[in-house]
C-alpha cells in the first residue's frame, strides 16, 4: 500500500528563537511555519494535527500568528479534493495551542485520536496556557459523543495501529503525552514527530551551543529532562528515513544524520542535499 504524506500549511507564527533552541539567540524573533500532515493512499484519509485556532489566540503566549484565507483548514484540504467530512481520523502529536485548534470544525463522526496521557496532561496546569480552554473543552465534549474520540495508551501498549501502514508510538518527549505518527511509505518509514524536533539546522546539523560529537541540542520548550529530550531525538535519527516536524521542513536521514530536506510531500523531491559528515576528521 503506497501511502503519501502531504504537508498542510496552517500559516506561520513569530516567536523568540530561544523557544525553538534552548538558550539560542535570546530576544531574537523568528517566523516559523505551522504544519499539519494529510496521509493519503490508505483505507481512509488521515489528518495529523489541525493548527491554531486564529491569530488572536497566539497572542496569549506572546506570539504573533500569520494565518490567512489560504491557510484555513477547509481551503488546505480542498487542494487535495477533500472536504472536512471526508477525514476519517484526526491524529494529534499533542494538544498544544498550535496543534489542536481546529478540531471543532470537523463533524463528530470524524474520530479524534490522541494519547490518553496527553489529555490528562493538558488539564494538569503544568504547561498552561499552552493548552487553551476552547480547544480542550471541545475535546472534553467529544468524550460524550459516540466514537468521536479514541484514546490510546501508548506508554503501556507501545504502539497502536490506526489504519494499515499508519500507527502511533509514544514520543516520551516534549510533553508527557506526546506521540509520534509512523507512516509506511513506498520509500521507507516516515515519522511525523510533532515538536520533539523544532529546527533541524540549529538542533542537529550545526547543533548550536553543543560541543560533543553528534549531540543534539534540545528545544526551549519541553516538560521533561534535557537528557531524555536528547535521547528521544537520537532515537528518531536512528530509526527512520524521513522525519517530519511541525515547525520545519521534513528531513531525509541516513546513518543518524540529516542528508537532505523535503518539500511539501513525503516521499517527494529532495529540495536540498547535505553532505554526510565524516565519521573521523580528515
Amino acid at each position: 500500500m503506497a501511502l503519501t504524506i502531504h504537508v498542510i500549511d496552517y500559516g506561520d507564527i513569530e516567536l523568540e528563537t530561544s523557544f525553538l533552541v534552548l538558550g539560542h539567540e535570546c530576544g531574537r524573533v523568528r517566523r516559523v511555519p505551522v504544519y499539519g500532515f494529510l496521509i493519503l493512499g490508505g483505507q481512509y484519509p488521515v489528518l495529523v494535527d489541525t493548527g491554531y485556532r486564529d491569530n488572536a489566540i497566539m497572542e496569549t503566549l506572546g506570539m504573533r500568528g500569520h494565518q490567512y484565507h489560504d491557510n484555513m483548514i477547509e481551503n488546505q484540504l480542498a487542494r487535495h479534493g477533500l472536504k472536512l467530512g471526508d477525514i476519517r481520523y484526526i491524529l494529534h502529536t499533542h494538544l498544544h495551542i498550535d496543534h489542536a485548534g481546529k478540531d471543532d470544525h470537523f463533524p463528530m463522526n470524524t474520530t479524534v485520536v490522541l494519547n490518553r496521557r496527553e489529555m490528562e496532561f493538558s488539564v494538569s496546569g503544568i504547561m498552561y496556557p499552552q493548552y487553551p480552554k476552547p480547544d480542550i473543552m471541545h475535546l472534553v465534549e467529544r468524550i460524550y459523543e459516540p466514537e468521536a474520540i479514541r484514546f490510546l495508551d501508548l506508554e503501556i501498549t507501545g504502539a497502536e495501529e490506526i489504519i494499515p501502514g499508519v500507527w502511533c508510538e509514544p514520543a516520551y518527549a516534549h510533553t508527557e503525552g506526546s506521540m509520534n505518527v509512523i507512516v509506511e511509505t513506498a520509500d521507507g518509514l516516515a515519522c511525523i514527530c510533532g515538536d520533539v524536533i523544532y529546527d533541524f539546522n540549529d538542533q542537529i546539523v550545526n547543533h548550536v551551543r553543543v560541543n560533543n560529537y553528534m549531540e543534539p541540542q534540545v528545544t526551549g520548550n519541553h516538560a521533561g529532562s534535557k537528557r531524555n529530550e536528547k535521547a528521544q531525538i537520537k532515537k528518531l535519527m536512528n530509526n527512520f528515513k524521513y522525519l517530519l516536524p511541525v515547525h520545519d521542513r521534513g528531513a531525509v536521514i541516513e546513518n543518524g544524520q540529516v542528508v537532505g530536506r523535503l518539500g511539501m510531500t513525503c516521499p517527494g523531491p529532495v529540495t536540498e542535499t547535505l553532505p554526510a559528515r565524516a565519521w573521523f576528521p580528515a
